[in-house]
């Protein structure tokens, strides 16, 4: 395996973390860029990483620092915006996926994994066609590209069961819209193994990968695993499409916006796949439900 050096753009968030710890065990030098990192997440950063901070939007700041790398990876999201709009998500996913791919080519560092989700490009989402349009812009860099494309993504502190295990503290019956609507959540480990394994074969250049677990979960069941996980007994009440969308509505004027308007448009399509990218990479996915109480320990 070639050592490298690679320059990660979100390294400081629940991916990033598990990312960098993973290309450091596999001998390769990393550089974190972030916009600010509070006391916790400097805390949190995997020993042997360096930690540059600055504006990633600006590609004067993305060049300066890439003179010497690689490879980079883009794990740069958000999950909500401010307002509904769609000028948040398009700053962050296109605006940010722009100015890499200017400042890499300014500097001749050709090699970029960009993480991306599956449904992109589809859809009503102002989040899902935010990332769809970065994907575009990723093909046509002339760059040495890999796109890697997970459904919702499980592990030890998540966004996913940790926001669940939350609300079902305090509530014995939790109604959700489109509790029907269908995932396949993957493992982190499996998600940043399959980045060590793109980084590392030149047959992945140019190449999509589906990141998918084994089993397909619905949103009512995923509701359900969170509570058992806890020994917690919960009804989860489905809601019928005209009370999801009110669900979401109101959600959007919450703080921390536990559901969104736009988290309501991705919900109409389900995150599954027909094809299985972590067995293209020779990955054999984890399921997630027997590691419930490894994901909740670090809610």
């Amino acid at each position: 395996m070639t050592q490298r050096h690679v320059v990660v753009l979100g390294g400081t968030g629940f991916v990033g973390r598990n990312l960098v710890a993973r290309l450091l065990e596999g001998g390769h030098r990393v550089t974190v860029l972030s916009r600010g990192v509070d006391a916790r997440k400097r805390a949190t950063k995997p020993r042997g990483a360096s930690l540059i901070e600055g504006d990633v939007s600006n590609p004067d700041f993305l060049a300066a620092v890439l003179d010497d790398a690689d490879a980079v990876v883009n794990l740069v999201g958000i999950l909500n915006e401010k307002g509904d709009r769609g000028d948040g998500f398009e700053r962050v996913f296109v605006g940010i996926t722009d100015a890499l791919i200017d400042a890499m080519k300014r500097m001749g560092v050709r090699r970029l994994l960009q993480m991306s989700a599956l449904n992109a490009g589809r859809g009503d989402s102002h989040y899902l066609q935010a990332r769809g349009r970065a994907e575009q812009h990723v093909r046509a860099s002339g760059l040495d590209w890999t796109l890697l494309r997970p459904s919702v993504i499980a592990g030890p502190g998540d966004g996913l069961f940790c926001r669940f295990d939350g609300l079902l503290k305090f509530a014995p019956v939790l109604p959700i819209g489109r509790a029907d609507a269908r995932f396949q959540p993957v493992w982190v480990g499996d998600v940043v193994d399959a980045y060590a394994k793109a980084l590392d074969d030149p047959r992945s250049i140019g190449q999509s990968y589906d990141l998918i677990g084994p089993d397909v979960l619905t949103l009512k069941q995923i509701v359900k695993i969170a509570a058992r996980g806890h020994g917690r007994h919960r009804m989860v009440v489905g809601l019928p499409a005209s009370l999801g969308k009110l669900q979401a509505e109101v959600g959007e004027w919450l703080p921390g916006k536990p559901i969104s308007r736009d988290n309501w448009r991705s919900l109409q399509l389900d995150s599954v796949s027909l094809e299985d990218g972590l067995r293209r990479l020779g990955l054999t996915p984890t399921p997630v439900e027997p590691r419930i109480g490894e994901v909740l320990a670090g809610c």
